[in-house]
């Protein structure tokens, strides 16, 4: 079985593409399985100490719509002992106001109910003025942004593999 859990919800198709060349930087399939959150179930999660998620920012700072009917199942997860890391997708420029505010709404529940966050990322070089996923000059995770630096998606998730490869030791 895999080490890492990736749950990831899509509404365009950026987000899964994006778990993919994660799952791929991490070492394929041996090491990370994904799982679209819109077929999972909280069980799911429970094999695995290490967790990886992915949402986009939909609207204007909602989760995506398979993540908003999955969030109260969140409750039922154990999330205590279990590193989490985050990723997300977003327009900082034409949703300047809550960039990355669903990866923010995540790590914020899944954190309280004992989630340990790993792989934050320096804000620097984004161009966006508010986000429920900063925490201090990081965002919570991995912020992605297709639709205006797509030239630096690639770059972007090799470095946070690297840094979460140590966090979890794979």
């Amino acid at each position: 079985m895999a080490t890492v859990g990736l749950f990831y919800g899509t509404q365009t198709g950026n987000t899964e593409t994006i778990a993919e060349a994660i799952q791929a930087q991490l070492g394929g399939d041996s090491i990370v399985e994904l799982s679209d959150i819109a077929n999972a179930s909280s069980e799911d999660f429970e094999p695995y100490e290490y967790l990886i998620i992915g949402c986009p920012t939909w609207n204007i700072g909602e989760l995506q719509a398979d993540w908003e009917g999955f969030y109260d199942e969140l409750d039922n997860i154990n999330f205590n002992g279990k590193k989490v890391a985050y990723f997300g997708c977003g327009d900082q420029i034409g949703y300047a106001d809550n960039f990355q505010d669903a990866m923010g709404i995540l790590e914020e529940k899944i954190s309280g109910l004992g989630g340990q966050t790993v792989g934050m990322t320096s804000t620097a070089g984004y161009e966006h003025q508010e986000s429920k996923a900063v925490r201090g000059d990081k965002f919570c995770g991995l912020a992605i942004d297709e639709d205006n630096q797509s030239d630096l998606t690639d770059e972007r998730i090799k470095a946070w593999a690297t840094q979460l490869k140590s966090a979890f030791g794979i």
